[in-house]
């Protein structure tokens, strides 16, 4: 009798555990596929405003084009004067830098930081965690004004920017916050989506705050951290013409 009601108790833990975790992963799901567009072009304009702790604040603007279904994206950067014309082409796998001054294309990677800022040329591409990491842990955590799933993820594979990553999400399913973290576990980079624009059923963050960890400055005795903060402005579900998507088109801008 005491070992049918262990066997039972087993089981229901089993079973429990193996609903939370499906529930966790529809969870992530539901978030990559609001922050993803595979039904339509996206395109808007992006202001970057850097901090870096003791110099200068630095000011960039760019054109971003997505096209989700296909795995491509556009940038062209608008200011500052010294870098306009420089252009991000992503196809699939491929990304290319353009140098407009010396008309060449350099195949660079996702990881890399974009305009030496803090955010990183990945940011910009549709969401694919649920098939990048898996879940590791999972709990219940309040984030200001949000109640939120928090779920700790480990990458499957070595192509994403950061190894293993903490995601707040709130209960419309959009992603609230992120933590980057190397494969040993320290804290490279915090990420921050205060608030969203709803258009029709989708949703576009109206800022992204990037903060990075490890890198700032000692100022007045006090670690401040760099930080990038980005405002998407003007943005837009319009189809875009299939030649944004191309090398001829960066060139064309610059000419």
């Amino acid at each position: 009798m005491i070992k049918n009601i262990g066997l039972v108790a087993l089981l229901w833990l089993l079973l429990s555990s193996s609903l939370w975790a499906q529930n966790d992963l529809n969870i992530l799901k539901k978030a990559d596929g609001l922050a993803s567009y595979y039904d339509t072009d996206f395109s808007a304009e992006y202001t970057f405003v850097q901090d870096k702790p003791g110099q200068d604040r630095i000011t960039t603007v760019a054109g971003v084009f997505r096209r989700d279904k296909d795995e491509m994206y556009t940038i062209i950067i608008m200011q500052p004067a010294i870098n306009r014309g420089e252009g991000y082409l992503k196809q699939g796998k491929t990304l290319w830098f353009y140098d407009p001054q010396s008309r060449r294309f350099n195949s660079t990677s996702s990881v890399e930081r974009f305009q030496n800022t803090n955010a990183r040329n990945s940011d910009f591409t549709r969401s694919t965690l649920a098939d990048d990491y898996k879940i590791v842990g999972a709990a219940d955590e309040k984030l200001g004004r949000f109640n939120c799933r928090v779920l700790d993820l480990e990458a499957l594979t070595t192509e994403v920017t950061y190894p293993k990553m903490k995601i707040w999400i709130s209960e419309d399913g959009l992603v609230r916050q992120t933590k980057d973290y190397s494969l040993s576990g320290q804290l490279l980079r915090t990420s921050a989506f205060p608030d969203y624009y709803q258009i029709g059923s989708r949703f576009v963050p109206r800022r992204i705050l990037f903060v990075e960890e490890l890198r700032g400055a000692l100022i007045n005795g006090k670690f401040e951290n760099e930080r990038t903060q980005i405002s998407i402005n003007k943005p837009s579900f319009e189809k875009v013409a299939d030649s944004v998507y191309s090398k001829a088109f960066l060139e064309s801008v610059n000419k």
